[in-house]
């Protein structure tokens, strides 16, 4: 294999983009947008939990299965073609992502609902969620949890800084206001972008701080 074709290589590799049972799907669905359209490849699974949270938030059934899923989340995400989009059932532990030995640019739990962050942060793997996570953790990739609760109690604080002590990069679902938004959208777009930047991905458009 040439040097290009390594390269190449590299930036294929997919992104594991999990979703736990936190409010806020409008973060992953923007996510899933942006990182579509730019055709990157996507492995998602989405904890037991979130099918509760389609329900309560959009009154909409989340499928099931795997090939209804992706129809599921693109419909969602407004992007038919482009990009590759693999989904796995919440409880398959024998899926890809939940082996070391397949290759990706990182993980993100978008949002991150504090008991996945409590059961990430013990070594529990009850779901293929937490086992994929625990999988980037000891293998020394990249993962990023993007958690979505307020207040946090002493407990979350705990189980969050043991995270961030092993490697694990926390970015709260936290927006700001110096690039002007107009809409709810572009203050759901900085926080996902901010969060793709920790995996060096540029693909949403932003008005970034220009100093003054």
């Amino acid at each position: 294999m040439s040097i290009v074709e390594l390269e190449r290589s590299e930036l294929t590799k997919p992104l594991i983009l999990a979703i736990s049972g936190a409010s806020g799907l409008i973060y992953p669905v923007r996510a899933l947008k942006f990182l579509l359209e730019a055709d990157y490849t996507i492995d998602l699974v989405a904890s037991k939990s979130t099918y509760m949270v389609w329900q309560a938030e959009q009154d909409t059934r989340m499928p099931a299965e795997p090939e209804q899923q992706e129809l599921f989340w693109r419909k969602q995400a407004g992007v038919e073609t482009p990009g590759k989009l693999r989904c796995h059932r919440w409880g398959d532990v024998g899926a890809t992502i939940a082996s070391g030995s397949f290759r990706t640019q990182g993980m993100i739990v978008m949002p991150c609902s504090m008991s996945t962050a409590a059961k990430i942060s013990a070594g529990l793997s009850s779901d293929l969620l937490e086992r994929a996570a625990d999988v980037q953790l000891k293998e020394g990739k990249k993962l990023i949890l993007v958690p979505r609760e307020t207040p946090f109690s002493l407990v979350h604080l705990r189980n969050l800084t043991a995270l961030a002590e092993t490697g694990v990069t926390i970015v709260p679902a936290i927006p700001a206001w110096y690039h002007h938004p107009q809409t709810i959208e572009d203050l759901v777009d900085f926080v996902v972008a901010r969060t793709l930047d920790q995996l060096d991905i540029n693909c949403i458009p932003l008005k970034r701080w220009q100093g003054h």
